[in-house]
């Protein structure tokens, strides 16, 4: 019998309009565009605007989605969203996205930092794998500025804003999820994250004068951890699929620095030409990072049908996921609308 697998056959992007530079943010902090070039690669981020939420931006990204795969709302078996910052505590910004776009299925978020889609991914691979559903949305979205203190520049040069989503179906013709690994590092939790805020150290006036309502970062310890992660999870999903590293046509990275790519590349013995990067023109847009790069690598033809791709996320936890896929003949002749376009829900 052959085995039954998760295929992308929709896929959509939404990024705020705001486009936030180096020269920008050297108005703001002690630092300037060469500085940030030559540390992590990144020349601009997307910043929302007073209009952009974490679900009006998981909407958009999600009904182009839809689009590209010849859905409605209505035919969604399953939403599961992949976000740290959402629109209130409670509920689940599953719920609002959910209600935004008209459909009537079961939602969920989880809430791994960087590693949220990719954990979101595998989790949709097993309700399509068991047979349990059929059409599941999952959405990588981050409005991460509002937790950025833009006098740390260690901090706020790094992150932007993104939403990101793919329609998963079952398939059996070899397409889909082939492989994963998921993994964390609790014992390193206090290297990415927000001190205050929540109910160890609710939000008080302290907190707020402290600035401990913002992300914190020990920028080493991560790029160490992350280093070590990306090519160790790419080696053990490889070999789990059967295959190397070299046998995948396109590698997506988180994409959280470019330095830490190329020391990867460098580590594996890869060309930097296999590595899909767009860090450059949205910097670290965390549960966003991985489904934008795989739809940008798909609307400018860098994955094909029959395509192997690896992909690798990592962050706060300490986490990291990735996973094996191959494109099935959705990549390349999509039933729906083209990518970009708007459908009503």
């Amino acid at each position: 019998m052959t085995k039954r697998r998760a295929e992308i056959t929709g896929w959509g992007k939404y990024v705020p309009e705001k486009i936030l530079t180096n020269d920008d943010l050297a108005k703001m902090v002690d630092t300037n565009d060469e500085w940030i070039t030559s540390r992590t690669g990144i020349k601009e981020r997307r910043i929302r605007s007073e209009s952009d939420t974490t679900t009006s931006m998981a909407a958009a990204a999600s009904l182009d989605a839809l689009g590209v795969a010849g859905l409605q709302p209505s035919d969604l078996d399953l939403i599961i969203v992949a976000n740290s910052s959402p629109d209130y505590l409670l509920p689940s910004p599953a719920n609002y996205l959910q209600h935004s776009l008209g459909a009537t299925c079961p939602a969920f978020t989880i809430a791994a930092g960087c590693s949220g889609f990719v954990y979101s991914l595998v989790t949709a691979h097993q309700f399509i794998e068991t047979g349990a559903y059929k059409n599941v949305l999952v959405v990588g979205v981050e409005l991460v500025s509002y937790a950025l203190d833009y006098t740390d520049r260690s901090t706020c040069i790094l992150f932007g804003d993104a939403a990101a989503a793919v329609v998963l179906q079952p398939s059996t013709n070899g397409a889909g999820v082939i492989s994963f690994e998921l993994g964390s590092d609790g014992s390193q939790a206090h290297h990415l994250w927000v001190p205050g805020g929540g109910t160890v150290n609710p939000v008080s006036q302290k907190v707020v004068d402290n600035r401990e309502h913002y992300i914190r970062m020990n920028g080493q310890e991560v790029f160490k951890f992350a280093v070590r992660k990306l090519t160790t999870s790419l080696n053990n999903i490889t070999a789990a699929a059967g295959m190397t590293v070299g046998d995948l046509d396109v590698i997506i990275p988180h994409q959280a620095n470019l330095r830490i790519i190329e020391f990867a590349a460098r580590t594996l013995d890869m060309p930097m030409d296999k590595f899909f990067v767009n860090v450059h023109k949205y910097g670290n847009t965390s549960a966003a990072s991985i489904p934008l790069a795989l739809v940008e690598a798909i609307q400018e033809g860098r994955l094909k049908s029959g395509d192997v791709t690896g992909m690798v996320a990592f962050g706060s936890g300490l986490s990291w996921a990735g996973a094996v896929v191959k494109m099935g003949e959705a990549i390349s002749n999509p039933v729906g609308i083209p990518a970009g376009a708007a459908i009503t829900a």
